[in-house]
């Protein structure tokens, strides 16, 4: 992705020192997940999430925690897959926290995330529910 350098390791496997760009509003999450997925940045794509984050991911499941998620998201992104941006639907704000979705482009069911204002400003992902279809009748 132009414009999107991935965090790499340096001499003696350290990584190299990279600062991540911040969501300063809760919509920026969206993107910058975009950005971070297609450049096979798992570790970027963890440092959208707060350290004790839950994610209802894979199917029926549950990930918990940002190295948990980072572990997830460094197998999704080994099989390559390429996601494409999504509008979001109006954020819903109380305070410090911020509920987030985007409807996928084929319509059926959404995601959501619920986020939490830092205390620089800053807004991380505290859960997520990246896939739900609606209920059936």
């Amino acid at each position: 992705m132009p414009g999107y350098e991935k965090a790499v390791p340096g001499e003696g496997g350290a990584a190299k020192e990279y600062v991540y760009e911040k969501a300063m509003r809760p919509e920026d999450i969206t993107r910058l997940f975009v950005e971070r997925s297609n450049a096979g940045d798992a570790a970027g794509v963890a440092a959208l999430y707060e350290e004790d984050a839950v994610m209802a991911y894979p199917p029926g499941a549950r990930t918990v925690g940002r190295e948990a998620i980072r572990e997830l998201w460094e197998k999704v992104l080994a099989n390559r897959p390429h996601f494409a941006p999504e509008e979001p639907l109006p954020t819903l704000v109380s305070g410090d926290i911020a509920l987030t979705s985007t409807p996928p482009k084929d319509g059926s069911g959404a995601r959501a995330q619920v986020v939490r204002r830092q205390p620089d400003g800053s807004w991380l992902r505290l859960l997520d529910q990246p896939e739900f279809a609606p209920p059936t009748r």
